[in-house]
């Protein structure tokens, strides 16, 4: 092992150390914190100055029963490939987030969501069985051993190295997606069509630059799994480079995003995708994180309680007056389903913009947590890379918890990360 620099999905947080490649769970002691393909924006996969351990290569499926949707696999297979696997079978995972390079173990570390959390609720929440390694021991562990089950989903890693998982998979139509595509017009319509949408994905992409009466506008996109002729799909494109950094500067986020906005008729449509297209849009353009220079980015995600929809739209009229924000932000209804301790999902509005690294976003993201605090919201630590301490603790309420089981589970603190340390997650105070 020599030592390498490293980064989160973000760039804007950059660590230097050794990363071991371990290819067999025999290989494995749980001496350093473990990761998958940093998919995470901020430092959750960062362990600078020391070793972190990539689970890459354990990436098997271990076993699959097609009668009841039951599949056990290592935990460094991505989520991509399990829906190319299966979607041809009538089997998808049941939650997808927005990425397919995500593997596994960083879905369960996360407990991540999907396009349709209102229904189906959180990644961890249709996982069965997960085995972790503590110390040189595997264990395999059920919702039953609730304190440690509770404190490994959306866990940040901190109870052991997750070397394996069972998911209960959901049935689906076909391979490719029948999407409905309608403008939403202003923040009240675009929440409006959010709170009717009975669709099983459901997903709003909103113009953060747009001001004034158009504040809020977007796209709401919804799906439903189907079969028939596939659609040519493009080949995925690469980002060679890192762009400039007028690339995304305010007029041409602003262009970009009123001809995207345009794209949809006033009277709405009906495609049919492929799959990927509709879960992974972003995949399609390999290493798209360059867009925003040598500099990085920072994504800001939160969810706020269904009653304080106008805290949000606070929140958005901040960000359309920066100026900073890029193309790259959603809107979601979320429901109540969390399976952790530190799991992010709660019955709410789910808003995820991203910002080009500098100063004043920076600036920006800290009013914004100070806003989401204040409306009874949380932040998505998959994401962050600048929160406080203080403040992250007081929108989880469960960490108390979280640390008595991470004390216990690890109590030499060899699992830390740079994210951990940075918000002091492993203290009470």
């Amino acid at each position: 092992m020599t030592k390498t620099t490293y980064t989160g999905w973000g760039r804007a947080l950059r660590a230097e150390g050794t990363i071991s490649r371990p290819a067999s769970p025999v290989d494995l002691s749980a001496t350093a914190p473990a990761i998958g393909n940093r998919r995470s924006y901020g430092d959750a996969p960062l362990n600078d100055g020391a070793t972190v351990i990539d689970m890459t290569r354990m990436d098997q499926i271990v076993a699959f029963d097609p009668a009841t949707g039951l599949i056990t696999v290592q935990s460094g297979i991505t989520l991509g490939d399990l829906v190319r696997v299966l979607a041809p079978q009538g089997w998808l995972p049941a939650v997808l987030p927005g990425t397919g390079f995500a593997t596994v173990g960083g879905a369960i570390a996360m407990d991540v969501h999907g396009k349709n959390h209102h229904h189906m609720g959180s990644f961890c929440e249709n996982v069965t069985a997960i085995t972790i390694v503590q110390g040189d021991t595997p264990r395999k562990i059920t919702p039953k051993n609730t304190g440690l089950w509770k404190s490994t989903c959306g866990g940040l890693g901190q109870t052991g190295i997750i070397t394996q998982a069972t998911l209960q998979l959901t049935r689906t139509k076909g391979d490719l997606m029948l999407v409905t595509e309608q403008r939403a017009t202003d923040w009240d319509h675009h929440i409006a069509l959010l709170d009717a949408s009975d669709a099983p994905y459901t997903v709003g992409w909103i113009d953060a630059t747009a001001k004034g009466s158009a504040l809020g506008r977007g796209i709401v996109e919804e799906g439903e799994t189907c079969k028939g002729l596939r659609p040519t799909r493009r080949a995925a494109k690469k980002i060679p480079f890192d762009a400039p950094h007028w690339a995304l500067s305010g007029p041409i986020v602003k262009a970009f995003n009123a001809a995207y906005y345009r794209r949809v008729p006033k009277s709405g449509r009906t495609v049919v995708r492929p799959i990927q297209d509709f879960f992974f849009p972003l995949d399609k353009i390999h290493d798209w994180n360059r867009l925003y220079g040598k500099r990085g980015f920072h994504q800001f995600q939160c969810v706020v309680p269904l009653g304080q929809a106008n805290a949000l739209r606070a929140m958005m009229d901040m960000i359309a007056e920066s100026s900073l924000a890029s193309p790259l932000a959603v809107l979601k209804r979320m429901g109540p389903g969390r399976a952790g301790y530190l799991s992010f999902p709660m019955e709410g509005y789910t808003l995820a913009v991203d910002f080009p690294n500098r100063p004043q976003a920076r600036d920006l993201i800290a009013q914004l947590e100070t806003a989401t605090l204040a409306a009874g919201g949380r932040l998505y630590l998959a994401k962050d890379a600048l929160s406080t301490g203080p403040a992250l603790k007081k929108m989880y309420p469960d960490h108390p918890k979280w640390v008595a089981n991470v004390t216990k589970a690890d109590p030499q603190g060899l699992l830390q990360t740079d994210m951990t340390r940075r918000l002091e997650l492993r203290t009470l105070t």
